[in-house]
C-alpha cells in the first residue's frame, strides 16, 4: 500500500509539474489529427495517384510518370494553365479595391452602416448564386450590361460565348465577392492602426496619398499578407462559377486547372484518376510555391524589425 501511495504520489507529481506544457496540446490534439487525416494524407495520395492508370473503379496500373509526360504535350492543360494565369492576375485587383472601400467606410458619414451592409452583401452570398447573377448580366438578349450597350449604340456582346471574353467575364463575377472579402480584412486591420502615428505624422505635413503610403499601408501588413494568400488560393482553385456560368464552354475557353482536373477524372468524359492526380499536383505545387514566397517575405520583414 505504501508503495502504490508512492508511485501514485509520483505520478501525480510529474502531471502538476508538466501540466501547463501538455494541456495545450491536449486541446489541439483533435485539430491536428483531423489536419493530418484530411489535409496532409490526401495530398500525399495524390501524389502517388498521379503514378497510376485508374478509373476509379478497377485494378490501378502503375504508369510512372507517364501522366506528367502527357501534360506536357496536352493543348487543354496549357489553355487551362493560361486561364489561371489570367485569374491570378486580375483577381489581386481585388486587394486594392477592398482597401479603397475600407478605406471609405472607415470614415463617420451618414448612413455607413447602411453602406458596409451594401458592400459585404456579396461576400454572403453563394458563388452559385453569383455565377447565375453573372450569368443574366451577361445575357446577350435581356442581360443589363447589353441594355446598357445598346443605350450607347454599341451593338450586343455575348461574354460567356466569346473566346477572347469569357475568362475575363467570369472573373469579373468572381471579383465581386473577392473584393467585399479584402474589404472586411482591412477594416479589421485599420481598428489596429496606431492613432499616434497618424498624429504624428500630420504633425510632419503627411497628408493624402503620402499619409497612406508610409503610415497606413506598412501597419496593415498583416491584412495584405492575408488577403494576398486567400486571393491567390482563390483564383487558383476557382471552380464553382466556372462551372456555374460557362461548363468550361465555348469549346473549353474558359477551362482552369481544377475544372480540367474535374473534367478528366470525375465527368462522364474522363474517369482517368491518375490523370486528374496529376493535375491537382502541378496546381498543389503551384499554390505552395506562392504561399512559400510570401510566408518567406514575411518572415523577413519580421526578422527585420
Amino acid at each position: 500500500m505504501a508503495q502504490a501511495s508512492v508511485a501514485q504520489d509520483h505520478q501525480s507529481s510529474w502531471w502538476h509539474r508538466n501540466q501547463q506544457q501538455i494541456t495545450p496540446w491536449l486541446f489541439l490534439a483533435p485539430g491536428i489529427l483531423f489536419f493530418l487525416f484530411y489535409v496532409i494524407f490526401p495530398i500525399f495520395q495524390s501524389f502517388n495517384l498521379s503514378l497510376y492508370e485508374w478509373d476509379g473503379l478497377g485494378q490501378a496500373e502503375y504508369v510512372g510518370l507517364y501522366n506528367y509526360e502527357e501534360l506536357y504535350w496536352d493543348e487543354a492543360f496549357y489553355t487551362s494553365l493560361k486561364n489561371n494565369v489570367i485569374w491570378l492576375l486580375l483577381y489581386l485587383l481585388a486587394i486594392p479595391a477592398g482597401l479603397f472601400i475600407a478605406l471609405f467606410l472607415n470614415q463617420t458619414v451618414t448612413g455607413i452602416r447602411l453602406y458596409k451592409s451594401l458592400f459585404f452583401f456579396p461576400f454572403v452570398i453563394s458563388q452559385v448564386v453569383v455565377g447565375l447573377v453573372f450569368t443574366w448580366f451577361y445575357d446577350p438578349t435581356f442581360g443589363i450590361l447589353n441594355v446598357v450597350l445598346g443605350a450607347v449604340g454599341i451593338p450586343p456582346m455575348n461574354v460567356l460565348g466569346d473566346e477572347n471574353w469569357v475568362t475575363v467575364g467570369i472573373i469579373v463575377a468572381g471579383l465581386w465577392p473577392q473584393t467585399a472579402y479584402c474589404m472586411i480584412l482591412y477594416l479589421t486591420g485599420l481598428n489596429a492602426v496606431d492613432p499616434e502615428q497618424i498624429e504624428a505624422g500630420r504633425l510632419d505635413g503627411a497628408k493624402g496619398w503620402k499619409m497612406l503610403w508610409y503610415i497606413i499601408v506598412p501597419q496593415l501588413r498583416p491584412a495584405t499578407f492575408i488577403a494576398f494568400v486567400v486571393t491567390i488560393i482563390g483564383a487558383l482553385r476557382s471552380f464553382d462559377l466556372i462551372s456555374v456560368m460557362t461548363n468550361g464552354g465555348p469549346f473549353g475557353a474558359s477551362r482552369v486547372l481544377s475544372f480540367y482536373m474535374f473534367e478528366v477524372a470525375l465527368s462522364e468524359y474522363g474517369f482517368r484518376m491518375g490523370y486528374g492526380a496529376a493535375i491537382a499536383v502541378v496546381l498543389f505545387l503551384i499554390m505552395l510555391a506562392f504561399i512559400a514566397y510570401f510566408l518567406r517575405s514575411m518572415y523577413k520583414e519580421e526578422k527585420a524589425r
